[in-house]
């Protein structure tokens, strides 16, 4: 039984990928360093800290740095750092991200620069600015530490809310999990297809007593394999690193998990179908994969983009795979709430898969 295995042609495909894959370092890096080294520059840059600093720019002739310090046990402390430039230094500071608000001083009081439409300088000025109107510039200056505490006037007002899932970090994983199969299938699959093609090393397998199917379902068992390794060694640093658990039905999340397999493995194996240059595949796959990755609800909520652009976003897979995952992870969904995603992105996988073996091209 055991000989017969060893030798069974899908096997010895499946295995062969495999070590195809284990024994190049770019894929091991690219498949799991990546998203966990993006986890952690994402997760340290959003996640709230119980104190915050914001620089400010203070536009002045002089050098130097005025500090307010605003003490608040429900939100947190923050510190503003007041950095007197020009106004050409201070232009050039706004550009760099350095600063977003700037603040000029005159007899009338404080005026106030900033983009109306970046929430964070929104928040620094609504934060500073009731503060700030209460310092005259003179002894601002000649002052250059003001501290307030906020927590005897905001204690009765605010009750901070901290609540398992609200986190960016939270937000960002399940993302990441459902980007790294899209890019895994389209790329590891679609595109390895195709390089395997333009090389003329299909030709040669198919001249072999090989089943054509089996290179195929091989191919897919190996990236499918390899997705669940990523995915859990994501996962895991993710509990590790920031605390991020699973509220929600976990065969739920498995099922959906290979639901998404299925729907970009069969999308790869469609894109890779009848292309033999490696240019055309790298466009196609670039013109499937990014509109996604901006529009499905990865680094930001979608629902930021305008209401008719909404019902036009979520049938996208990559959006039904993100929102999945992220319901199940942070808002406790089970089968109730996955199912139909679930069958969609299978039944997606399912026709693609089709079309793709029909026109499939071997030479």
């Amino acid at each position: 039984m055991i000989d017969r295995i060893r030798n069974n042609q899908l096997w010895q495909l499946t295995l062969a990928n495999i070590l195809e894959k284990v024994r190049e370092p770019g894929v091991l890096f690219w498949g799991i360093g990546f998203p966990i080294l993006m986890s952690i520059g994402l997760g340290l840059a959003f996640t709230r800290k119980p104190e915050s600093v914001r620089h400010v720019a203070l536009i002045s002739p002089d050098t130097g740095t005025c500090t307010i310090i605003l003490k608040d046990d429900k939100l947190g402390n923050t510190t503003f750092r007041l950095e007197k430039m020009s106004w050409e230094e201070a232009m050039v500071q706004l550009k760099r991200g350095h600063v977003n608000v700037a603040v000029t001083a005159g007899d009338s009081g404080y005026r106030y620069h900033f983009d109306p439409m970046n929430p964070d300088a929104q928040l620094t000025y609504v934060r500073l600015s009731p503060i700030l109107n209460r310092i005259p510039a003179a002894d601002l200056i000649r002052d250059p530490v003001y501290e307030e505490d906020l927590s005897a006037a905001t204690g009765s007002e605010v009750d901070a809310l901290t609540v398992t899932g609200t986190r960016y970090i939270d937000f960002l994983i399940p993302g990441m999990i459902a980007m790294g199969v899209m890019f895994s299938c389209l790329w590891g699959l679609g595109y390895g297809i195709i390089d395997t093609r333009s090389k003329k090393l299909l030709r040669r397998m198919i001249a072999t007593p090989m089943k054509r199917s089996n290179y195929l379902v091989a191919m897919i068992t190996v990236r499918l394999v390899m997705n669940v390794i990523e995915a859990g060694l994501l996962m895991l640093f993710a509990w590790l690193a920031f605390g991020i658990t699973i509220q929600g039905n976990i065969p739920a999340l498995l099922i959906l998990f290979l639901a998404g397999n299925i729907a970009f493995s069969g999308i790869g194996i469609f894109l890779a179908c009848h292309t033999s240059k490696t240019e055309i595949g790298n466009a196609f796959i670039n013109v499937i994969s990014m509109p996604m990755m901006v529009l499905s609800g990865i680094f930001f909520s979608y629902h930021n983009f305008p209401d008719w652009a909404i019902p036009i976003i979520k049938p996208l897979p990559l959006t039904m795979l993100a929102d999945g995952i992220r319901s199940i992870f942070i808002e406790g969904a089970g089968f109730a709430q996955t199912t139909i995603p679930s069958l969609i992105l299978t039944a997606t996988g399912i026709l693609f898969f089709t079309v793709g073996l029909k026109l499939f091209k071997w030479h």
